[in-house]
């Protein structure tokens, strides 16, 4: 890694640590659509997890140069406060099945 490479690695993990501490997840969101399984997503629930994702860091307007390591990376943010606040593994989130690789 070179040296600008590191230094935005560093600004980005900055950036992720504040998005975590403003992100808390409440017992109804623990229990609900992305983390737990339901019978059809709602609009609703996209619109909750991608607020969700966006609170730790995604940002879908932006161009999609690094798609789809950018949602990779935010699902996984989501999965760490998922962690911190209902307590245990945080499951696959459903954009995380739906992206196959070729």
């Amino acid at each position: 890694m070179d040296r600008r490479s590191t230094l935005v690695f560093i600004a980005l993990c900055a950036f992720a640590s504040t998005a975590f501490a403003d992100l808390h997840l409440t017992p109804q969101q623990c229990n609900a659509y992305p983390f737990k399984p339901v019978a059809h997503v709602t609009r609703r629930g996209l619109q909750r997890e991608l607020a969700e994702l966006e609170a730790v860091g995604y940002r879908p307007q932006q161009t999609d140069v690094d798609y789809p390591a950018d949602i990779e990376r935010a699902e996984h943010a989501l999965r760490v406060v998922y962690r911190r606040d209902c307590g245990g593994v945080a499951p696959v989130l459903p954009a995380q099945n739906a992206i196959q690789t070729p």
